[in-house]
């Protein structure tokens, strides 16, 4: 086998309680040795890595994003307002999107979030406008050439502001359609390839663009192939008000009563929840993904993660969409989670290695993966490095708290089964800054006329 041997890490962060100071032994894309200071490989390795200037993680897992969103960044009209002004805003700006638009805003959402240590992705797409039903077969295919594991979420929204809802009717769908195309894709992409690199989840966009109707269809559709289910919930307020108006329940209430309530479903946001609701959520197992940065920019709330955990819940990371981030970088991500989280508990009671696991073990949990988010034996050898060469780390003594007060934001290399595809900080795959240029055209066009 053409084995490789990542020897004697500066610091290691396993997401379990395998000490593995002396290293990992990769083979066939996956870890089949994790070992202590002073071991040496069972068998004789091929090659060496030397990483004694490394800090090595899991690679990091993105659990909510909307790759299309970053060509709406920092946009003039949809600065400083609340979530659903922004959201009345935004739709008729991304209702223009076309197919070429959209391919590059996933490539280059999904080489950043690679760039900052980050190997697996969930992406939240729930805009189809005319020629762009195909949106979701774009984003495998871009994921297969990136060789980026991902879970695409197939969204829809089929309330327009004609009936109550918020987008405009030239971004919904009819329930039919929405349906059948769930079941195609679904068929055409979950769990094909041989490398794990692709999964399906159904995604209604939250309950104030989709009828009950559809998420009991998608939550039997889900069940029937054993895939995931994600939408948005609790994230503000106006939410809770909202399905108090529309359906006479709070949102988790009306989640329960469309089927939704269990171990498949995992949901963006989850702010706005009460000691009850935790306690349920817990119960039935449904993931949560910690979206600190986009609460603060539209200033939602902060997530009650402890007690979420505390309850049962599986609790992950997103970045969320880059029009309310702006930017897709896990590893950011996590220093903002620390810090948002010692707002709401005190020092003690939320780590630097509580926002490690939200981004790693947690996050895999929410995505009902048990191949990756931590270093042992068996796990698929997504590895991100880190290195503590830049000024603002100088001083560090601890390394692994260091890459998360100090603000780690890139990763020196990053491999996804056993495959570089980041070293020297440097992509791989393409010409990044060809990509950045592409993708800056296409926001001026997207932006063209607003």
């Amino acid at each position: 086998m053409n084995t490789l041997w990542i020897k004697n890490p500066r610091a290691v962060f396993s997401g379990n309680q395998l000490d593995a100071s002396g290293g990992l032994v990769i083979a066939d894309g996956r870890i089949v040795e994790v070992l202590a200071q002073g071991q040496q490989p069972a068998q004789p390795v091929a090659q060496t890595f030397d990483a004694s200037e490394h800090v090595v993680l899991p690679g990091l897992v993105n659990t909510h994003h909307h790759f299309y969103q970053t060509l709406t960044r920092a946009c003039p009209p949809a600065l400083n307002k609340r979530l659903f002004p922004w959201l009345q805003t935004l739709y008729p700006i991304w209702a223009g999107l076309t197919p070429a638009q959209h391919a590059l805003a996933t490539e280059l959402a999904m080489v950043e979030l690679l760039l900052s240590g980050c190997t697996t992705v969930a992406d939240h797409h729930y805009l189809f406008p005319a020629g762009l039903e195909n949106a979701i077969d774009i984003q495998a295919e871009t994921s297969l050439k990136l060789g980026m594991r991902a879970t695409l979420t197939r969204g829809s929204m089929s309330l327009s502001v004609d009936d109550g809802g918020l987008p405009p009717r030239s971004v919904v769908q009819t329930e039919q359609v929405i349906l059948d195309d769930s079941k195609r894709l679904i068929e055409r992409w979950h769990q094909r390839d041989e490398h794990g690199l692709l999964e399906v989840a159904l995604a209604p966009c939250s309950p104030f663009s989709v009828t009950p109707d559809i998420m009991r269809a998608s939550a039997e559709l889900a069940a029937q192939y054993d895939v995931g289910l994600h939408t948005h919930l609790a994230e503000t307020e106006d939410e809770n008000n909202f399905c108090l108006q529309m359906f006479g329940q709070r949102p988790l209430d009306y989640l329960d009563s469309v089927g939704w309530l269990n171990s498949r479903t995992w949901l963006a946001h989850g702010i706005h929840f009460n000691d009850e609701e935790i306690q349920r959520l817990g119960a039935a197992g449904t993931g949560i993904c910690h979206c600190p940065s986009s609460n603060m920019v539209l200033a939602s709330g902060i997530c009650r993660v402890n007690e979420l955990r505390a309850a049962g819940s599986p609790v992950g990371l997103g970045v969320d969409g880059s029009a309310s981030n702006d930017h897709s970088n896990l590893m950011q991500e996590v220093r903002q989670a620390l810090l948002i989280q010692r707002l709401r508990y005190q020092a003690d009671e939320f780590t630097h290695l509580d926002a490690l696991h939200l981004a790693t073990k947690g996050s895999a949990q929410v995505l009902r993966r048990d191949d990756i988010g931590e270093l042992a034996p068996g796990m698929r050898a997504d590895i991100a490095f880190f290195k503590l060469d830049e000024p603002r780390f100088s001083g560090a003594h601890d390394a692994l708290a260091a890459l998360v007060l100090c603000g780690a934001s890139q990763a020196d290399a990053v491999m996804i089964n056993g495959d570089w595809k980041v070293r020297d900080k440097q992509w791989l795959g393409g010409d990044i800054q060809q990509l950045m240029a592409n993708h800056q055209q296409a926001a001026r066009e997207l932006f063209s006329g607003h």
